[in-house]
């Protein structure tokens, strides 16, 4: 072979050579054994060697995948599973740089399915949209098809695996045609520095990210201002928690999905941790991303309040957010999203405390009648008098000590200092973060939002750590509930 299609420079880093590699699936995730083909062109100082096997997946190839590939589930009945042949397909890479198209694909579905059969690959990648990018900038597209038509590669079967690793091979050889090797190795040095990035984000994205405490937004394909985030998260060092992201994607069906529309990154950079946290949670609720499960709105979000009936009684009422100030009550008992999630929990309080279902209202009964609890030993008979009723209360006193709320202990709102700047809330809502006195007033005037499970946390933790200053109250329009 051609000395210059590995540069000195290339064959000290990766001695063992080069692999070309690519796969064919049966569009599964790469978690599942979804594989149907590998094809691997090796390159190194012997010359060239191509190989390509088909595999059995774990479940059928769908109509779609088999008009692609051309590969149907008859051709892979009697095809080894990948776990026979893992040993080989790991000789033929370990200690190679991996090249591929798209790298994460490839790179992330044999992973998978090497540590599925008990062996562990981590080879230095390079991704052919990267190199073509970084060479060619000129050229917006680099996907497969415009680099056979771009530099005229000779196709032999596309869309198989063998097929497309040669098309990548082929690709090498007209770079080292038009550059020098030494530049060729040079960004290839470059690229594998940055592997863990997807192929469609441009490094420089995450060298700009500060290593400092913030949140971060993933966005897509989409541009302009009416373009939604996809993720939105938030970390106390932001570029290595999002470089995180993307060298774990191989692990997770849902990183990899995430890595592979991520486009765009934007972020905000906050004096600390409890800062993070809280414009995490105002985002997340404002702009509702697809990849965020935690910290949605919850409209229904309702507490047990524990008063007295008529006789002087204890009673539990179920309220919701909306009707009462959760800060102001010093008598509020959990959090929950919905009415069947509280119901469910304090029917779990009354079977591990033995309390009686009907005194806590969760079951009708005629009163001094036996409840259908006390028939099965699991109420001490406070419902027909067996039991005092002090020793029942007391009980659900002890019972409901856990889920006991914070009450707003300030006469007004409060401002908690984290670094330079100040988070004000107001009874454990809100209002917003500042650093300038004239903010300070205009978010204390806008009014108090809704009340938030999620940022109520934060704020009771956070309330404990950090400086509390105690701030003078607006006008009573500005404050109400």
């Amino acid at each position: 072979m051609t000395p210059a299609l590995l540069h000195p420079a290339l064959l000290r880093q990766f001695p063992g050579g080069i692999a070309f590699v690519d796969i064919e699936t049966n569009g599964g995730p790469a978690q599942r054994a979804s594989i149907t083909e590998i094809g691997i062109v090796q390159v190194d100082e012997d010359g060239v060697r191509e190989w390509s096997a088909l595999l059995q997946p774990a479940s059928r190839i769908p109509d779609h995948i088999q008009r692609l590939t051309g590969i149907d589930d008859a051709m892979v009945a009697h095809a080894p599973r990948f776990a026979q042949i893992a040993n080989e397909v790991f000789d033929r890479l370990h200690g190679r740089l991996f090249i591929a198209h798209n790298a994460r694909f490839d790179h992330g579905h044999l992973r998978a399915a090497f540590r599925r059969a008990g062996l562990d690959l981590r080879p230095q990648v390079l991704c052919t949209v990267k190199l073509s990018r970084r060479l060619l900038p000129e050229h917006r597209h680099h996907s497969l098809d415009h680099l056979i038509s771009r530099h005229g590669l000779d196709v032999s079967a596309r869309h198989r695996a063998l097929g497309d690793a040669t098309l990548l091979w082929q690709f090498w050889q007209k770079l080292h045609e038009r550059f020098p090797p030494a530049h060729i190795a040079e960004q290839v040095r470059a690229l594998v520095a940055h592997r863990s990035l997807p192929s469609h984000l441009d490094a420089e994205q995450i060298n700009a990210l500060p290593d400092t405490p913030g949140v971060y937004l993933f966005y897509g394909e989409r541009e302009g201002k009416a373009s939604l985030p996809l993720y939105i998260g938030k970390s106390t060092h932001l570029r290595s928690r999002v470089l995180a992201h993307f060298a774990a994607d191989h692990q997770s069906d849902r990183e990899l999905s995430l890595s592979q529309q991520v486009r765009r990154i934007d972020w905000i950079e906050t004096a600390g941790e409890v800062g993070a946290l809280l414009k995490e949670a105002e985002l997340i609720k404002q702009l509702q991303p697809t990849h965020n499960r935690l910290l949605r709105r919850n409209r229904d979000l309702c507490t047990w309040r524990l008063g007295t009936d008529l006789f002087g009684k204890p009673r539990l009422e179920l309220l919701h957010a909306d009707a009462l100030d959760f800060g102001q009550r010093d008598n509020l008992y959990g959090l929950f999203r919905t009415r069947r999630e509280a119901n469910n929990r304090l029917r779990t309080l009354a079977r591990d405390h033995a309390l009686c279902p009907p005194l806590l209202g969760l079951e009708k009964h005629a009163p001094g009648m036996r409840c259908f609890d006390f028939q099965l030993k699991r109420c001490h008979g406070a419902c027909n008098g067996k039991e005092p009723a002090a020793a029942h209360e007391q009980r659900l006193l002890d019972a409901l000590q856990g889920l006991k709320l914070e009450s707003w202990p300030w006469p007004g709102p409060i401002a908690l200092r984290e670094g330079l700047e100040l988070h004000l809330i107001d009874g454990w809502r809100y209002l917003g973060s500042t650093r300038n006195g004239i903010e300070l007033t205009q978010l204390l005037e806008r009014g108090r939002p809704a009340f938030d499970m999620d940022v109520y946390k934060i704020l009771v933790k956070a309330a404990r750590t950090l400086p509390v200053l105690v701030l003078p109250a607006p006008d009573d329009a500005c404050t109400s509930p």
